[in-house]
């Protein structure tokens, strides 16, 4: 790798830090689309025939699906990017999800063209769920490879904003169709928002163009040190630390999507409040993310990461019965409050996980690794949050719910504690611990 001078490494720094910020953010905008979809108006459209309950439950299958395949894209994506590098890798994988975005948005109901509409759907949802699969670690690695190593907690909490950003795109634009297209928001309005993505897409290509591979692997290149199969030589050196990066997220990816995904159905079908107070409730939550999340991540540079993360899931258990308490009392600005301030504790997590589980893994297997760790619990925590929560309603009531919780909160903290605090570690010296 070419030597930089000292401005030209800053320079590369900025853009790496913003090329992870912007790509995150239209990747996490389009998967969160089908999420808040899904929660509105898939029922309708998809499954018609259904009863309100049961349709609930089939639109949120549909979306689990994506989850599912989330380990698959980090297992493909992780072995190419350890392989070629980190930025030919995120260019694919935002392709795949822009496309796949655009033709859900064109996708032709049930009472069109019949059972063929919800299969393509699933078949879609795949695709997204490859794609943002693939994403999430080579856009942590772009920012954190290229910053400061001395202020990794921050530089990859920044790809971490890219998600708050994300939902605040897709669920506002769900919120103002919502709120503007009247009837037509179930034959056409939801359908702009997914067709915007195109563009969306095209910004975030130009973006990342712009960026050269990163320093770190750079070295692995010059070395020789590439691994002929990386996914598999991590699953053989390294197992503790996918299957702990994995639970750790229980206590913070489940009950992220219950206070978003899951919120909405709940706010709207429970209490009975409208489902523009809904969205626009998880919007402004999402934005008290883009200044906490950063924040969580520069403290645990200062005092260290495991410690801010088991803050965070300590603090789910206690939030449990409260947040449910909190709504069931159907007062808007308390709801309001409710879902907002719960951000906060999500926030903890999010904040140090990125370079909590990235730290975990040698340069030359940290894609696939990171990857695979972190979308594992997309498997067992975020894909099936809102399909279990929406039966623990119907069947024991909400009080299920906030033990289903607490018990992601017992898991996570016990993973959390399990796994060593590489904050201060050397990360350049890729062969200096995990053999």
């Amino acid at each position: 790798m070419t030597e930089l001078t000292t401005s030209e490494h800053r320079a590369q720094v900025r853009k790496a830090a913003t090329a992870s910020v912007v790509g995150t953010a239209i990747e996490w905008y389009d998967f969160f689309l089908y999420n808040t979809a899904a929660a509105v108006v898939f029922a309708e459209v998809f499954f018609p025939e259904s009863t309100p309950y049961a349709g609930t439950l089939a639109a949120f299958a549909t979306n689990f699906v994506g989850f599912a395949a989330r380990p698959v894209g980090a297992a493909i994506f992780g072995h190419w990017g350890d392989r070629i590098g980190r930025k030919a890798t995120l260019i694919v994988t935002l392709l795949l999800m822009g496309v796949a975005s655009a033709l859900i948005g064109v996708l032709p109901g049930t009472a069109s063209i019949g059972v063929a509409a919800p299969v393509i759907l699933v078949l879609l949802r795949i695709v997204q769920g490859i794609a943002v699969g693939g994403e999430w670690s080579g856009s942590v690695l772009l920012s954190m490879e290229w910053g400061d190593q001395r202020r990794r907690g921050l530089m990859a909490s920044w790809p971490q904003v890219g998600v708050p950003i994300g939902l605040i795109l897709g669920t506002g634009a769900m919120s103002l169709l919502a709120a503007t297209a009247g009837d037509a928001f179930k034959d056409w309005g939801w359908r702009v928002p997914f067709l915007a993505s195109l563009l969306l897409v095209a910004v975030g290509l130009w973006v990342r163009l712009k960026v050269l591979e990163t320093p770190l692997f750079a070295r692995v290149l010059e070395r020789g040190d590439v691994v002929r199969l990386p996914v598999l030589e991590v699953l053989r050196r390294h197992p503790k630390e996918v299957v702990l990066s994995a639970l750790l997220r229980v206590s913070e990816q489940m009950p992220f999507y219950l206070f978003t995904t899951f919120a909405i159905t709940y706010v709207t079908q429970q209490l009975h409040l409208s489902r523009t107070i809904a969205l626009t409730a998880v919007t402004c939550a999402a934005a008290v993310e883009l200044a906490a999340i950063p924040f969580f991540g520069h403290l645990s540079d200062r005092i260290g990461r495991r410690l801010v993360y088991a803050v965070g899931a300590a603090l789910l258990a206690v939030v449990a019965f409260p947040y449910f308490l909190l709504l069931n009392t159907g007062i808007v600005a308390v709801v309001f409050a409710t879902i907002i301030i719960t951000q906060i504790q999500h926030s903890m997590e999010y904040g140090p996980q990125a370079s909590l589980i990235a730290e975990s893994f040698p340069t030359p297997l940290r894609y696939g690794g990171a990857g695979l760790g972190y979308q594992l619990a997309s498997v067992v925590a975020g894909g099936p949050a809102p399909l279990i929560a929406t039966w623990l309603l119907h069947d024991y009531g909400w009080q299920a719910i906030a033990v289903f919780m607490i018990v992601g909160a017992v898991v996570g903290l016990a993973a959390t504690l399990a796994l060593p605090d590489r904050s201060k570690i050397d990360i350049t010296q890729h062969g200096a611990y995990g053999k």
